[in-house]
């Protein structure tokens, strides 16, 4: 056999193993079954350092609260950030709601199919933006996220430590079976997770991989607690301090990141969700 032979067995055989998982064991999961761009946007930043057991909980009542990028694009930040609690990192909300009015603004309220316009969008990377592309219109992109990651080093670095994405790209793009792109990254990733599950996470072998960092007592708590509070109601500072229970001086830094952030404004004396 030829070394292009070799090359081109090896994918297949890949390819069969990974589709071949995916055909006894695909996750059931709601954004599979649409194909609305709007959607699947909504999906793909929800699942961003999210578990997809809370993203489950949550997409469904979003989705009916806003169904449509007008809907989520005109609607209060308030009513945006009570329907995300509970899956953190709330800036990703904003920028969702960000993403909606470039939408209207700039594209005529259609989402865009092309990956470099859509990386252009607050929130959306490079990586989001060709998963973007492949679940929403099917086009044959290449892109990593953890799962993918997973999948490569494991297949193909099992004795090597420090992989670059780099290094995986080229193997990605060989890999790729573009009759149904769309198909072949749920499988991919729904082979990650099996992969994680049954052994030592293989994208710890990953020169990208970073340890989560420890949730309880972090910035990102707090802010997640000020932000609950306000979307309730507008407080003062002084019951602000006194129900989020914390440094006052660490709590006045992060209302001060918020504000810049757009998250809050101040009016009348008291702190509330910007509008």
């Amino acid at each position: 056999m030829t070394r292009k032979g070799a090359r081109t067995f090896r994918v297949r055989s890949f390819q069969r193993e990974v589709l071949g998982y995916y055909r006894r064991n695909c996750r059931d999961l709601p954004w599979r079954k649409t194909r609305d761009p709007y959607c699947i946007v909504v999906s793909e930043i929800m699942l961003q350092q999210t578990q997809v057991p809370r993203v489950i909980a949550k997409y469904d009542g979003f989705i009916r609260k806003f169904p449509t990028t007008e809907s989520l694009a005109r609607a209060p930040l308030r009513s945006i950030l009570a329907a995300w609690q509970g899956l953190g990192y709330n800036r990703r909300a904003l920028f969702l709601q960000k993403f909606a009015r470039q939408v209207l603004e700039r594209f005529k309220g259609t989402i865009p199919d092309q990956r470099r316009l859509l990386s252009t969008v607050p929130g959306i990377g490079d990586a989001t933006a060709g998963s973007i592309c492949a679940f929403a219109f099917g086009q044959p992109v290449v892109f990593i996220e953890t799962n993918i990651r997973s999948v490569f080093i494991h297949h193909f670095f099992k004795d090597k430590e420090g992989v670059s994405d780099r290094e995986l790209l080229p193997l990605v793009e060989e890999a790729l079976y573009r009759k149904d792109p769309r198909t072949w990254y749920s499988a991919l990733m729904d082979y990650g997770v099996h992969l994680k599950a049954t052994r030592a996470n293989p994208s710890r072998k990953s020169s990208h991989y970073v340890r989560q960092s420890r949730f309880q007592g972090s910035d990102r708590q707090i802010r997640g607690r000020i932000l609950a509070l306000l979307v309730k109601r507008p407080l003062a500072p002084a019951a602000l301090f006194d129900a989020v229970a914390a440094d006052r001086r660490r709590i006045q830094k992060l209302i001060n990141v918020l504000l810049e952030e757009g998250f809050l404004t101040r009016r009348n004396g008291l702190l509330g969700i910007a509008r």
